[in-house]
Protein backbone atom coordinates (compact mmCIF):
# COMPACT_ATOMS: atom_id res chain seq x y z
CA UNK A 1 0.00 0.00 0.00
CA UNK A 2 1.30 3.10 -1.10
CA UNK A 3 2.17 6.32 1.73
CA UNK A 4 0.10 9.14 1.51
CA UNK A 5 1.63 12.67 -0.21
CA UNK A 6 4.29 14.40 2.08
CA UNK A 7 4.53 11.42 4.39
CA UNK A 8 7.91 10.21 3.58
CA UNK A 9 9.37 7.14 2.47
CA UNK A 10 11.30 3.77 3.83
CA UNK A 11 14.18 2.41 1.38
CA UNK A 12 17.46 -0.29 1.74
CA UNK A 13 20.69 1.14 1.79
CA UNK A 14 23.25 -0.96 -0.23
CA UNK A 15 25.77 -2.60 1.27
CA UNK A 16 26.61 -4.94 4.66
CA UNK A 17 24.96 -2.68 7.36
CA UNK A 18 23.72 -3.26 10.90
CA UNK A 19 20.74 -1.09 10.35
CA UNK A 20 20.42 -0.83 6.77
CA UNK A 21 16.64 0.34 6.20
CA UNK A 22 16.29 4.18 6.54
CA UNK A 23 13.37 6.19 7.18
CA UNK A 24 13.29 9.82 5.16
CA UNK A 25 11.01 12.37 5.94
CA UNK A 26 8.83 13.70 3.27
CA UNK A 27 7.69 17.32 3.99
CA UNK A 28 10.88 19.58 3.12
CA UNK A 29 11.07 18.12 -0.41
CA UNK A 30 14.52 16.63 -0.05
CA UNK A 31 13.50 13.73 2.01
CA UNK A 32 16.04 13.87 4.76
CA UNK A 33 16.86 10.96 7.09
CA UNK A 34 15.27 10.48 10.14
CA UNK A 35 16.28 7.89 11.35
CA UNK A 36 17.59 3.83 10.77
CA UNK A 37 16.22 0.50 11.42
CA UNK A 38 17.59 -3.22 11.03
CA UNK A 39 14.25 -4.35 9.49
CA UNK A 40 11.46 -2.36 7.24
CA UNK A 41 8.65 -2.65 9.88
CA UNK A 42 11.35 -1.10 12.74
CA UNK A 43 11.75 1.89 9.91
CA UNK A 44 7.95 1.92 9.42
CA UNK A 45 7.27 2.93 12.76
CA UNK A 46 9.82 5.52 12.94
CA UNK A 47 8.32 7.31 10.15
CA UNK A 48 4.67 6.83 11.50
CA UNK A 49 5.90 8.33 15.12
CA UNK A 50 7.35 11.31 12.91
CA UNK A 51 4.41 11.70 11.44
CA UNK A 52 2.25 11.17 14.08
CA UNK A 53 0.28 14.82 15.14
CA UNK A 54 1.37 16.55 16.98
CA UNK A 55 -1.65 18.41 17.75
CA UNK A 56 -2.41 15.57 20.11
CA UNK A 57 -0.57 16.89 22.53
CA UNK A 58 -1.66 18.54 25.70
CA UNK A 59 -0.60 21.80 24.78
CA UNK A 60 -1.61 22.97 27.77
CA UNK A 61 1.20 20.95 29.82
CA UNK A 62 3.72 21.00 27.15
CA UNK A 63 7.22 22.08 28.67
CA UNK A 64 10.16 24.02 27.54
CA UNK A 65 11.87 20.87 27.11
CA UNK A 66 8.99 18.73 25.47
CA UNK A 67 8.48 21.53 23.05
CA UNK A 68 12.12 22.13 21.90
CA UNK A 69 12.42 17.99 21.49
CA UNK A 70 9.56 17.96 18.90
CA UNK A 71 11.09 21.05 17.45
CA UNK A 72 14.76 19.70 17.20
CA UNK A 73 12.75 16.57 15.50
CA UNK A 74 10.52 18.08 13.08
CA UNK A 75 12.29 21.87 12.24
CA UNK A 76 16.03 21.62 13.21
CA UNK A 77 16.72 19.82 10.46
CA UNK A 78 15.67 22.50 7.81
CA UNK A 79 18.54 25.04 9.24
CA UNK A 80 22.06 24.75 8.23
CA UNK A 81 24.59 21.99 10.29
CA UNK A 82 26.49 24.81 11.89
CA UNK A 83 23.21 26.83 13.22
CA UNK A 84 22.25 23.90 14.95
CA UNK A 85 24.96 22.84 16.75
CA UNK A 86 24.78 26.89 17.98
CA UNK A 87 20.80 26.34 19.56
CA UNK A 88 21.59 22.85 20.56
CA UNK A 89 24.39 24.85 22.82
CA UNK A 90 22.21 27.34 23.41
CA UNK A 91 19.80 25.03 24.54
CA UNK A 92 22.20 24.27 27.36
CA UNK A 93 21.80 27.46 28.87
CA UNK A 94 17.86 26.83 29.29
CA UNK A 95 17.93 24.60 32.56
CA UNK A 96 15.48 27.08 34.40
CA UNK A 97 12.93 26.91 32.03
CA UNK A 98 13.06 22.85 31.09
CA UNK A 99 9.94 21.91 33.10
CA UNK A 100 8.19 25.00 33.09
CA UNK A 101 4.87 24.75 31.00
CA UNK A 102 5.54 26.60 27.83
CA UNK A 103 2.42 28.74 27.65
CA UNK A 104 3.23 30.27 31.10
CA UNK A 105 6.61 31.36 30.28
CA UNK A 106 7.06 35.25 30.44
CA UNK A 107 9.44 37.50 28.42
CA UNK A 108 10.73 38.84 31.65
CA UNK A 109 12.06 34.42 32.43
CA UNK A 110 13.33 34.57 29.45
CA UNK A 111 15.07 37.77 29.91
CA UNK A 112 16.82 36.14 33.46
CA UNK A 113 17.90 33.27 30.81
CA UNK A 114 20.08 35.31 28.81
CA UNK A 115 20.85 38.29 31.83
CA UNK A 116 22.16 35.47 33.84
CA UNK A 117 24.14 33.53 30.77
CA UNK A 118 28.09 34.22 31.55
CA UNK A 119 28.99 33.68 28.09
CA UNK A 120 29.89 35.93 25.00
CA UNK A 121 27.68 38.19 23.19
CA UNK A 122 27.60 35.70 20.52
CA UNK A 123 25.74 32.54 22.77
CA UNK A 124 23.34 34.86 24.36
CA UNK A 125 21.95 36.54 20.45
CA UNK A 126 21.77 32.02 20.20
CA UNK A 127 19.87 31.91 22.81
CA UNK A 128 17.19 34.51 21.78
CA UNK A 129 17.59 33.00 18.75
CA UNK A 130 16.33 29.78 20.04
CA UNK A 131 13.09 31.12 22.12
CA UNK A 132 11.89 32.82 18.72
CA UNK A 133 12.50 29.31 17.37
CA UNK A 134 10.54 27.70 19.77
CA UNK A 135 8.06 30.53 19.80
CA UNK A 136 7.28 30.47 16.34
CA UNK A 137 6.35 26.64 16.54
CA UNK A 138 4.44 26.95 19.79
CA UNK A 139 2.31 29.42 18.05
CA UNK A 140 2.02 27.00 15.09
CA UNK A 141 1.00 24.08 17.57
CA UNK A 142 -1.15 26.64 19.24
CA UNK A 143 -0.10 26.69 22.27
CA UNK A 144 0.47 30.26 22.64
CA UNK A 145 -1.16 33.11 21.22
CA UNK A 146 1.90 35.46 21.37
CA UNK A 147 5.15 35.25 21.07
CA UNK A 148 7.51 36.75 24.25
CA UNK A 149 10.82 35.92 22.67
CA UNK A 150 9.95 39.27 19.92
CA UNK A 151 10.59 41.58 23.18
CA UNK A 152 13.65 39.42 24.78
CA UNK A 153 16.88 41.45 24.13
CA UNK A 154 20.27 39.44 23.40
CA UNK A 155 22.91 41.20 25.04
CA UNK A 156 24.65 44.11 24.95
CA UNK A 157 27.02 44.50 21.37
CA UNK A 158 30.29 43.91 22.33
CA UNK A 159 33.14 46.82 21.37
CA UNK A 160 34.50 45.61 18.05
CA UNK A 161 37.29 47.75 18.27
CA UNK A 162 40.36 45.32 17.25
CA UNK A 163 43.65 46.54 18.15
CA UNK A 164 46.66 45.03 15.59
CA UNK A 165 49.94 44.17 15.80
CA UNK A 166 52.44 46.25 15.42
CA UNK A 167 55.33 45.85 13.39
CA UNK A 168 57.99 45.41 16.48
CA UNK A 169 55.94 43.01 17.88
CA UNK A 170 55.47 40.60 14.49
CA UNK A 171 59.59 41.26 14.55
CA UNK A 172 59.21 40.10 18.21
CA UNK A 173 57.29 36.89 16.78
CA UNK A 174 59.57 36.41 13.92
CA UNK A 175 62.51 35.54 16.64
CA UNK A 176 60.52 32.85 18.00
CA UNK A 177 60.17 31.10 14.63
CA UNK A 178 60.24 27.51 15.03
CA UNK A 179 58.04 27.33 18.07
CA UNK A 180 54.92 25.49 17.20
CA UNK A 181 52.49 28.70 18.10
CA UNK A 182 54.61 31.37 16.93
CA UNK A 183 54.66 29.68 13.33
CA UNK A 184 50.57 29.49 13.58
CA UNK A 185 50.63 32.87 14.49
CA UNK A 186 53.03 34.21 11.59
CA UNK A 187 50.94 32.32 9.34
CA UNK A 188 48.03 34.02 10.57
CA UNK A 189 49.29 37.52 10.09
CA UNK A 190 50.63 36.21 6.78
CA UNK A 191 47.24 34.62 4.88
CA UNK A 192 44.52 36.05 6.87
CA UNK A 193 43.23 33.06 7.55
CA UNK A 194 40.25 32.88 10.64
CA UNK A 195 41.74 30.30 13.00
CA UNK A 196 39.32 27.64 11.83
CA UNK A 197 40.36 28.30 8.46
CA UNK A 198 43.81 27.31 9.39
CA UNK A 199 43.03 24.41 11.40
CA UNK A 200 40.95 22.50 9.07
CA UNK A 201 42.96 22.34 6.45
CA UNK A 202 43.70 19.75 4.47
CA UNK A 203 47.08 18.51 3.12
CA UNK A 204 45.83 18.47 -0.61
CA UNK A 205 45.27 21.80 -0.24
CA UNK A 206 48.07 23.11 -0.03
CA UNK A 207 49.84 23.52 -3.38
CA UNK A 208 53.81 24.16 -2.51
CA UNK A 209 54.83 24.01 -6.34
CA UNK A 210 52.46 26.50 -7.14
CA UNK A 211 52.56 28.39 -3.71
CA UNK A 212 48.91 28.71 -3.08
CA UNK A 213 46.81 27.44 -0.59
CA UNK A 214 42.90 26.52 -1.01
CA UNK A 215 40.91 26.77 2.21
CA UNK A 216 38.23 28.83 4.26
CA UNK A 217 34.98 29.10 5.47
CA UNK A 218 31.74 30.77 6.76
CA UNK A 219 30.96 32.78 3.75
CA UNK A 220 29.99 31.88 0.03
CA UNK A 221 32.92 34.43 -0.94
CA UNK A 222 35.08 33.11 1.39
CA UNK A 223 34.88 29.54 0.76
CA UNK A 224 37.29 27.35 -0.78
CA UNK A 225 39.12 30.84 -1.72
CA UNK A 226 42.83 30.80 -3.11
CA UNK A 227 45.58 32.68 -0.99
CA UNK A 228 48.68 32.44 -1.94
CA UNK A 229 51.78 31.43 -0.07
CA UNK A 230 54.25 34.67 1.47
CA UNK A 231 57.75 33.65 0.74
CA UNK A 232 58.60 34.48 4.14
CA UNK A 233 55.73 31.98 5.37
CA UNK A 234 56.78 28.90 2.91
CA UNK A 235 59.36 27.45 5.14
CA UNK A 236 56.88 27.21 7.72
CA UNK A 237 53.89 26.21 6.14
CA UNK A 238 56.61 23.19 4.50
CA UNK A 239 57.31 22.15 7.71
CA UNK A 240 53.72 22.42 9.00
CA UNK A 241 53.47 19.76 6.35
CA UNK A 242 55.53 17.17 8.27
CA UNK A 243 54.39 18.84 11.50
CA UNK A 244 50.47 18.36 13.09
CA UNK A 245 49.01 21.11 11.60
CA UNK A 246 48.14 20.94 8.35
CA UNK A 247 46.18 18.46 7.53
CA UNK A 248 45.33 16.71 11.10
CA UNK A 249 41.98 18.88 12.72
CA UNK A 250 43.20 20.91 15.83
CA UNK A 251 40.11 22.34 17.73
CA UNK A 252 39.53 26.02 18.71
CA UNK A 253 39.72 25.52 21.94
CA UNK A 254 43.38 23.81 21.97
CA UNK A 255 44.86 26.52 19.97
CA UNK A 256 43.63 28.85 22.33
CA UNK A 257 45.36 26.54 24.98
CA UNK A 258 48.62 27.50 23.23
CA UNK A 259 47.99 31.11 22.66
CA UNK A 260 47.04 32.68 25.77
CA UNK A 261 50.81 31.61 27.39
CA UNK A 262 52.61 32.70 24.07
CA UNK A 263 51.17 35.79 24.34
CA UNK A 264 51.90 36.33 27.97
CA UNK A 265 55.16 35.41 27.31
CA UNK A 266 55.78 37.81 24.30
CA UNK A 267 54.14 40.70 26.39
CA UNK A 268 51.35 41.34 23.87
CA UNK A 269 47.37 41.55 24.40
CA UNK A 270 45.54 39.99 21.42
CA UNK A 271 43.23 37.73 20.22
CA UNK A 272 43.66 35.21 17.66
CA UNK A 273 41.51 37.03 15.28
CA UNK A 274 43.49 40.03 15.28
CA UNK A 275 46.26 38.30 13.26
CA UNK A 276 43.26 38.88 10.35
CA UNK A 277 42.83 42.49 10.87
CA UNK A 278 46.30 42.80 11.16
CA UNK A 279 46.98 41.37 7.49
CA UNK A 280 43.98 43.39 6.14
CA UNK A 281 45.79 46.46 7.72
CA UNK A 282 49.01 45.72 6.11
CA UNK A 283 47.47 44.75 2.88
CA UNK A 284 45.99 48.20 2.82
CA UNK A 285 48.97 50.11 4.17
CA UNK A 286 51.12 48.41 1.07
CA UNK A 287 48.71 50.00 -1.32
CA UNK A 288 47.62 46.42 -2.75
CA UNK A 289 44.68 46.20 -5.06
CA UNK A 290 41.21 46.50 -2.84
CA UNK A 291 39.60 43.45 -4.95
CA UNK A 292 42.86 41.14 -4.67
CA UNK A 293 42.36 41.96 -1.06
CA UNK A 294 38.46 40.86 -0.78
CA UNK A 295 39.68 37.93 -2.75
CA UNK A 296 42.44 36.66 -0.30
CA UNK A 297 40.68 37.53 2.78
CA UNK A 298 36.94 36.26 1.39
CA UNK A 299 35.16 39.40 1.56
CA UNK A 300 32.64 40.29 -0.93
CA UNK A 301 34.07 43.42 -2.94
CA UNK A 302 31.40 46.74 -1.85
CA UNK A 303 31.51 48.26 -5.14
CA UNK A 304 29.17 46.44 -7.57
CA UNK A 305 31.09 47.07 -10.67
CA UNK A 306 34.35 45.59 -9.13
CA UNK A 307 32.66 42.60 -7.89
CA UNK A 308 30.99 41.50 -10.87
CA UNK A 309 33.14 42.69 -13.48
CA UNK A 310 36.87 42.45 -12.16
CA UNK A 311 38.28 39.09 -12.77
CA UNK A 312 42.27 38.63 -10.83
CA UNK A 313 44.55 35.66 -11.91
CA UNK A 314 46.67 33.90 -9.49
CA UNK A 315 49.64 36.15 -10.34
CA UNK A 316 48.16 39.22 -9.55
CA UNK A 317 47.43 37.54 -5.76
CA UNK A 318 50.54 36.33 -5.35
CA UNK A 319 52.08 40.33 -6.57
CA UNK A 320 49.33 41.27 -4.00
CA UNK A 321 50.41 39.47 -0.91
CA UNK A 322 54.40 40.05 -1.84
CA UNK A 323 53.77 43.85 -0.75
CA UNK A 324 53.89 42.56 2.95
CA UNK A 325 57.16 43.21 3.70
Amino acid sequence: MRNPNHYGTVTKLSGKRRKPWVAREGTSGRQHPIGYAETREEAMILLAEYNSEPWNLDVSNVTFEQLYELWKKRRAYKLGASYQHCLYVAHTHCKKLYNLKYKDIKSYQMQNVIDDCERSYSTKSNIKSLFKHLDKYAFELEIINKMNSTIVIGGKIPDLEKKIFTEDEICRIWEHEGEWIADCTLILLYTGFRIMELLSIPRENVDLENEIIKGGIKTSAGKNRIVPIHPRIKPIIERMMGDCLIGKFISDAAFRWHWKPFMEKMGMQHTPHECRHTFRSRMDSADANKVCIDLIMGHKSRDVGERVYTHKTIEELKEAIRLIK
